[in-house]
């Protein structure tokens, strides 16, 4: 037995014991214990990803019922990437569930499905055909279904996302279905190396490609499949929506990356086009409707839309250049897109875990309704401070490493050898810089706005007035999560080697001419150097510090009253910026994309026109694509079952003439 059979093995086991684990155990004890195993299988998937990365090789053979060929498990190098990402996502979110998950989430139905989703989400990436990656596809979706209901009793908004989740899902899974259909058939076979085979410029490929594309990024959120995302993920428990934003998502990646990389790699220049245009407006729709949010986790949530969005934006730009001969900025596109799901799965996975601390901590999500929480918890401000930053895509982060590589790509991208590449990367290219540029800002505006409200600002309610830190359990992985994000930042250049191993043999040699800009191109690990990095952090950090230290030397906090002071007083919870005053401007200047809904009610005082006693504005953002898109088709359908039910009046005869008329097309359709 190998290695890599024997962490397959383990990590099945383990599957097993925790399902006994959450069925068994009392509940004083179930989430210690069950979430202890749940990390364990989340820490068995790492030590399986690095064997498959590091070129291990065996397979798991799991038998079936069915008149089909035993289930064969046995990830590539790709595989073991994806491997990990989900499974050290898995880690944080099962260690912050042991301290977090209370009542409802710590139900025997809660962890079990905990278990059964991570490892679905562990053995996508293991499967070598289409039924086995469709089985543990279902059994994640499942997983991931059975958490949403822990608090379906206490909350009624938690059954419309529920819905909304298990419609989309499905949604994406037959699209999915339908698009490895096309393929087996075409390849006369179920195996990724037959699909392989298979022309991808003829039309049974492209006709694959759309469903293919429109199934994985459903899971992966990208617009216009991304409406279940506002509802379902600030319904979910804390450590859940980190792992469904964090993990989850990844896998939809995943599968685009599969079938664009290792089935179908030579494909036409359009399907870059598309990919690309699909993810660049999924990244301004997403950080548009993440800057304007107020609700903290909703903001995280369209903020994984634009993650996401920017993720297939570069794996779109490879497979344009590609098509273009421009191996080289097309294995840096590649390489890109790899590194931005690497580093949004670490700093979303803290940002989850650090809105699900504020959560407990304060009872309250809504941003105009929190503020101090920095100095009443500070390791958590801390963590979800790191994490923003990574968001936000600053130095020394793994979120600014990313883009920038994306960004040099994408530039050096439109010219091969000096000369100009195809109209269409012409155009794509700096249209691409541009929204990355564009995302960049208001990602920045968006974190300032989420950390400063929250964090930085004076408590605007009791509740968060009353926020006390968590747990040490709950600190662990918010601490690792945020270390992550910075270590992944100051090792890009090894880091970039390692995932170009995971895509292919080698790094293209051309590949390593991407350099930064202005400096003479010495290759992936010489650019994006550690050192270089931990110099610019210096660089960076140090003289803040030190302004910050002499400045809260000469200028010590006062804790007397204030003089009179012009009549002046201290600043006032009502007197600071809150949420939704931040994004006035976004809004105003965004009115026609975004449509806001104002309510402005004026109360006066006694009988007068012109004494106010008080203004209370309302402002409320809708999600434009569901209310333009998916409402318009729902009414449709929902009067089309009410003409329907008019068919079914309980008339013996009419049912017998829909019978005889059915048979009639029957018999009609056979003699043809």
């Amino acid at each position: 037995m190998t290695a890599l059979e024997a962490g397959l093995l383990g990590q099945t086991l383990l599957l097993v014991l925790a399902v006994a684990a959450a069925l068994l155990t009392p509940t004083r004890r179930r989430s210690r214990i069950s979430g202890t195993i749940c990390t364990l299988l989340a820490a068995a998937g790492i030590i399986t990803g690095a064997i498959a990365l590091s070129g291990g090789t065996g397979s798991l053979s799991i038998p079936t019922a069915l008149p089909l060929d035993p289930l064969v498990l046995s990830p590539d190098r790709l595989g073991g990437l994806v491997m990990m990402v989900v499974s050290s996502v898995g880690v944080l979110a099962s260690l912050f569930g042991i301290g977090s998950a209370r009542v409802a989430s710590a139900s025997r139905t809660a962890w079990l499905s905990m278990a059964v989703f991570l490892f679905g989400m562990q053995l996508v990436p293991a499967a070598t055909d289409v039924v086995s990656f469709l089985l543990f596809w279902e059994i994640m979706t499942l997983g991931s279904t059975a958490l949403l209901l822990a608090h379906h009793a206490t909350r009624g908004t938690v059954a419309s996302a529920l819905v909304w989740y298990s419609a989309m899902s499905q949604l994406s899974f037959f699209f999915v279905l339908a698009g490895f259909a096309m393929l087996a058939g075409l390849a006369g076979g179920t195996g990724f190396d037959r699909l392989a085979t298979v022309d991808p410029y003829s039309w049974q490929a492209s006709a694959a490609f759309l469903l293919l594309l429109l199934g994985f990024g459903g899971k992966a959120e990208l617009v216009p499949l991304h409406v279940w995302v506002p509802r379902v993920l600030p319904e979910a428990p804390g450590h859940v929506a980190a792992a469904m934003s964090g993990a989850m998502v990844n896998i939809g990646v995943y599968g685009a990356l599969l079938v664009f990389v290792r089935i179908l790699p030579s494909g036409p220049a359009w399907w870059g086009v598309l990919i690309m245009a699909l993810g660049g407006v999924s990244a301004l729709y997403g950080i548009l409707q993440a800057s304007v949010a107020s609700n903290l986790k909703v903001l995280l949530a369209y903020s994984t839309t634009e993650n996401m969005g920017l993720v297939f934006l570069g794996l779109g730009a490879s497979v344009l250049l590609r098509a273009d001969n421009a191996t080289a900025a097309a294995d840096a596109a590649l390489v890109a897109a790899l590194l931005l799901m690497l580093s949004h799965a670490a700093f979303k996975s803290t940002l989850f875990l650090g809105a699900g601390a504020v959560a407990r901590a304060a009872g309250e999500m809504n941003l105009d309704r929190l503020g101090g929480l920095g100095s009443r918890m500070p390791w958590t401000a801390a963590a979800f401070g790191a994490a923003a930053m990574g968001a936000a895509a600053l130095p020394v982060t793994s979120g600014f490493v990313a883009e920038w590589m994306l960004l040099q790509a994408l530039i050096h991208g439109s010219r091969v050898d000096g000369e100009v590449v195809s109209v269409a990367a012409s155009v794509a290219m700096p249209l691409a810089v541009a929204v990355i540029a564009l995302t960049a800002g208001l990602a920045l505006l968006t974190f300032v706005k989420a950390y400063g409200i929250a964090f930085l600002a004076r408590p605007r309610s009791q509740e968060a007035k009353q926020a006390r830190e968590v747990p040490v359990i709950m600190r662990i992985p918010l601490v690792l999560g945020a270390l992550l994000v910075i270590v992944l930042g100051l090792l890009p250049g090894p880091l970039a080697v390692a995932i170009g191993s995971a895509v292919g043999p080698e790094l293209t040699p051309d590949v390593r001419t991407i350099g930064l800009a202005g400096v003479d191109a010495r290759g992936i690990d010489a650019v994006l150097d550690p050192t270089t990095f931990v110099m610019l952090a210096g660089l960076l950090l140090v003289p803040v510090l030190i302004v910050l230290f002499v400045s809260a030397r000469r200028h010590p906090t006062r804790i007397s009253p204030l003089p009179w002071a012009g009549g002046g007083s201290r600043l006032r919870p009502r007197m600071q910026y809150t949420a939704t005053s931040y994004a006035e401007p976004l809004v105003r200047v965004f009115d026609d994309v975004l449509r806001p809904s104002r309510d402005v009610e004026v109360t006066h005082v006694g009988e007068s026109r012109y004494l106010v006693e008080r203004v209370h504005v309302e402002q409320s953002v809708s999600d434009v694509v569901e209310t333009r898109l998916y409402r318009p088709v729902l009414n449709l359908m929902q009067q089309f079952g009410i003409l329907a039910r008019r068919a079914q009046n309980g008339s013996i005869h009419r049912y017998l003439s829909y019978s005889f008329v059915a048979l009639l097309v029957v018999l009609i359709v056979v003699s043809l």
